[in-house]
Parts: structure tokens; sequence; C-alpha cells
């Protein structure tokens, strides 16, 4: 089962890697995540005629997962080189 979860997640954590916009979007996240203001982009994003409905939920889901937020930026800090 453990063996599942990293894989799934290493293959979640790829893909976002290797879109530019995802990485921009997920790093804002964790981001805000830490400092306590998710909740700001949260309020933008239900507002954003530009993202479609199922991103939206698929985003707020997310962002309600604090250990995968930290764990894509620790990933794409890793990988990427990002400060």
């Amino acid at each position: 089962m453990l063996a599942a979860w990293i894989h799934d997640d290493l293959e979640s954590f790829e893909a976002i890697s290797q879109n530019a916009d995802a990485r921009r979007i997920f790093l804002r996240m964790a981001a805000m995540s830490q400092d306590g203001n998710l909740r700001q982009f949260l309020a933008e994003l239900r507002h954003d005629p530009d993202v479609d409905d199922e991103t939206k939920g698929t985003l707020t889901e997310l962002a309600g997962d604090r250990t995968f937020l930290l764990a894509v930026e620790d990933y794409l800090r890793r990988t990427h080189h990002f400060h």
C-alpha cells in the first residue's frame, strides 16, 4: 500500500514538475499554506473565469492537503533547484 502511494505521488510530482504553470501554482499554494494565506488564493480561484470547475475542484481539494503541498514543494525544489 505504501509503495503504491509513493509511486502515485511521484508520478503526480513529476507531472507537476513538467508543466511550468502547474509548478508555479503548486509552489504558490505551498508558500501560501505555510504562511496561512491559502484562503485568499482559494477565494481568487473560485472567481477566476479562466479556470474550469473541474480544475477548481481539484486545486481546492489539494489545497486542503498540507502534507501533499509540502511534499510537492520539496520535490520541485530538489529536482529543479527552485529557491
